[in-house]
């Protein structure tokens, strides 16, 4: 999760000027006065300060993405952003997107990392991975009788749900759930049409 906050920084940083909130290195600064606070609360298992601290990281996080990704749409519509420019902050929105979600994902699902790590194995959740269909033997042979999903299980489905705009191996159990994989494929596809649509104006 920390990599995936300091290359969403990264991403930012690598925006034009016109569609961000203030200036690109803006987010680098936060996300550093966030992370090393709650990484010091973890380790001292402060773990609700370590949960605000991360919720407002992804809260912060989710703005920057959320603001560039609608000046992206208004200026390619009213013609103040083009050629090239289009093409790579869209690029660079859409990787932005299935970073942030991941982040949303990883924290919220049955209750959270520190929910998930204190119980052994996962059954229960928002997301109903494939895993969890898994019967107790083939768990045993597969090596998966304590499987948990972390990050990376996350970071797939958030991919999977901007590039099919769909689930794929991974369901959506609960509302929040679904509202939220909703939520993402309507900014993936947003990103897509309005690359679509500056493709064909071009030839």
């Amino acid at each position: 999760m920390i990599a995936a906050c300091l290359c969403f920084v990264g991403l930012h940083w690598a925006l034009p000027q016109t569609l961000t909130l203030g200036p690109t290195w803006l987010p680098a600064p936060l996300t550093l006065a966030l992370l090393i606070p709650a990484r010091i609360t973890e380790h001292y298992r402060l773990g609700h300060i370590t949960r605000v601290l991360g919720m407002i990281l992804s809260v912060l996080v989710t703005i920057f993405m959320l603001s560039a990704v609608v000046l992206l749409v208004h200026q390619t519509l009213n013609a103040k952003i083009q050629g090239k420019a289009v093409f790579t902050s869209a690029a660079l929105l859409w990787l932005s997107n299935v970073l942030v979600f991941a982040i949303w994902y990883w924290r919220l699902d049955a209750g959270g990392p520190h929910a998930r790590y204190s119980v052994p194995g996962h059954r229960k959740g928002a997301f109903f991975f494939p895993q969890m269909a898994m019967d107790e033997e083939t768990l045993k042979a597969t090596d998966m009788e304590n499987w948990e999903p972390g990050f990376i299980d996350y970071l797939f489905l958030a991919f999977n749900t901007s590039t099919a705009l769909s689930p794929a191996d991974t369901g959506a159990l609960s509302r929040w759930a679904k509202s939220l994989m909703m939520a993402q494929s309507l900014i993936s596809l947003a990103i897509i049409v309005l690359l679509a649509a500056r493709a064909v104006n071009t030839l």
